[in-house]
């Protein structure tokens, strides 16, 4: 296995690796897990697997989850299918930038996302570094932010677009979740920042410390929070990769943010994708 590190702070490509021979390799798969520590999400180009390989593989990561409004394949469980069509133009909604399921009490741990069929052009996806993104904050805004906590919400995103009756009842199945605005990385001690756009306010914001007769003191929470969120859109903290079939991603979801680009023409874009269990942030 080689390894090809794509830009100064993330991401790295695996060549003369396939992943279905790390399915029943313990040393390999070492391998492979401590380069996604040190790179956060990892590509690799031609690898015609089965589904079947594709879930053994992430499995060696963790328990697969599945989402409970984008479904997942019949026969594999844990395996979301992430199929936007042209005949469809809601399906062509894409996303802006986020970690996986912050809005679960657990939020997943990483995902291995495989390409089946995209646009001849368009349709990237972006990853940043949430590690780097906390540690070039300003001293001030790190003081500010120690012990903040905040709100993510399945209902504010996904749900919003559904029925009143439909969203209220997602958010009854998975109230909002609360998560520190700087989390630690449970196998690295790193500190990572950890809100994204499921992140709807602070929930120990206004205290009397920082409040003037009834309101925030300026920039405010609401400010802040934009702010802290915009931090994955800077480019030094980024990596872009362009799909090809059979090409799959490997990322830590502890510690990047990612972003799917919606620049397509009308096409077919079909990826499926493993999301691995996680623990609760702290």
């Amino acid at each position: 296995m080689q390894v090809e590190q794509l830009t100064c702070t993330i991401g790295a490509e695996l060549l003369g690796l396939n992943l279905a021979d790390v399915i029943h390799d313990d040393g390999l798969f070492a391998e492979v897990r401590q380069q996604l520590l040190k790179h956060r999400v990892l590509f690799l180009r031609n690898q015609d697997i089965s589904h079947a390989e594709h879930v053994a593989f992430a499995r060696r990561f963790g328990e697969l989850e599945d989402h409970p409004v984008v479904g997942s394949h019949p026969d594999h469980p844990g395996l979301v299918q992430i199929h936007k069509s042209p005949e469809n133009p809601p399906d062509r909604y894409e996303n802006a930038w986020h970690t996986d399921t912050t809005w679960r009490e657990n939020p997943s741990m990483g995902a291995v996302l495989r390409c089946l069929e995209c646009p001849p052009v368009g349709g990237d996806t972006v990853w940043a570094n949430m590690v780097v993104a906390y540690d070039r904050l300003p001293a001030d805004v790190k003081a500010r932010i120690e012990g903040l906590r905040a709100r993510h919400s399945i209902e504010a995103s996904f749900g919003a677009a559904m029925p009143i009756e439909k969203r209220l009842a997602l958010k009854e199945r998975y109230p909002d979740a609360e998560h520190p605005v700087v989390r630690t990385h449970p196998e690295t001690g790193e500190k990572v920042l950890f809100v994204n756009s499921f992140a709807t306010h602070f929930s120990n914001y206004h205290t009397p410390e920082r409040v003037r007769f009834g309101q925030d003191f300026s920039p405010g929470a609401g400010e802040l929070l934009r702010y802290l969120i915009s931090q994955a859109t800077i480019p030094e903290y980024q990596v872009r990769w362009r799909w090809k079939p059979n090409s799959i991603a490997i990322w830590d979801n502890r510690s990047t943010q990612h972003y799917a680009v919606m620049d397509y023409p009308p096409c077919h874009r079909k990826m499926n994708r493993a999301g691995i269990v996680g623990d609760k942030p702290y």
